[in-house]
């Protein structure tokens, strides 16, 4: 709200430069494992972190930037690290854009539920947040006499109190054996690779088709399939799938 109310474009939040609800540069802090780290990686400390956010920055050349903290020394720490000390500078509390009750209920949902909020849309945050589980939070904000849809992201961070849990690759894998394995045209997945990045996942299925079936509609199918079902079933963001036809199946007997 404050952003449209005074027509900036550009935000930084927890690491992350975006712009228009795309995230131009950075990584988030609610992605480190540990409550200082994720300071750290909040008020630009790492120097290679720093400069991806101002080379992002000179390329985008805002008239303004809305940088986001917990307090005015953080916002000054995040201007020296982006050499823009002597940059004209305007201080909002949060006392001034929301009420006692919004704050409490925002302390709340944070510390009781581990929920945090990334201002930018759940397709863009999933590149970054893959196997977490992410809610859509869209709302409309009037800025300027204009009325906008807004979607932001609602994420548990690695840091949170109530815990981790990772998702084994073996269960990634029978989710997408069984999602390929209901393609009409498919006999059976003989083999299923699983490649991970912090990005997202890249999944290697070799199947055995049935005699008669076309072989480059039935391959699509599968790509669609598991890419659907692994994304529904574990929030990882997948990447690409590949699908080979290793073998046909000819009166229940394979053949290379």
């Amino acid at each position: 709200m404050v952003a449209a109310d005074r027509g900036i474009e550009v935000m930084l939040d927890d690491g992350v430069l975006v712009r228009g609800g795309r995230i131009l540069a950075g990584r988030s802090a609610k992605r480190e494992l540990t409550r200082v780290a994720a300071v750290k990686r909040a008020v630009l400390a790492d120097p290679e972190h720093a400069e991806a956010i101002r080379a992002a920055l000179r390329d985008a050349s805002p008239e303004r930037l809305l940088i986001m903290g917990t307090s005015r020394h953080m916002i000054e720490r995040i201007l020296e690290a982006l050499r823009m000390e002597d940059a004209p500078l305007e201080v909002l509390s949060i006392t001034e854009v929301a009420s006692a009750a919004d704050i409490e209920l925002a302390r709340t949902v944070r510390q009781q539920h581990g929920k945090h909020v990334i201002p930018a849309p759940t397709l863009e945050v999933r590149k970054t947040f893959s196997g977490y589980l992410i809610d859509p939070l869209q709302f409309i904000v009037r800025g300027r006499g204009a009325r906008q849809l807004v979607e932001k992201s609602v994420v548990r961070p690695t840091y949170s109190s109530l815990g981790r849990f990772f998702i084994a690759d073996t269960v990634v894998t029978a989710i997408a054996a069984h999602a390929a394995g209901r393609v009409a045209g498919v006999a059976r997945v003989s083999k299923t690779v699983l490649a991970t990045a912090e990005e997202g996942v890249t999944l290697r299925l070799e199947l055995s088709m049935l005699v008669g079936a076309s072989i480059p509609e039935v391959l699509r199918r599968v790509q669609e399939a598991v890419a659907e079902s692994v994304e529904h079933h574990t929030a990882l963001n997948v990447l690409a799938v590949h699908a080979l036809a290793r073998r046909l199946v000819v009166g229940g007997r394979e053949v290379p």
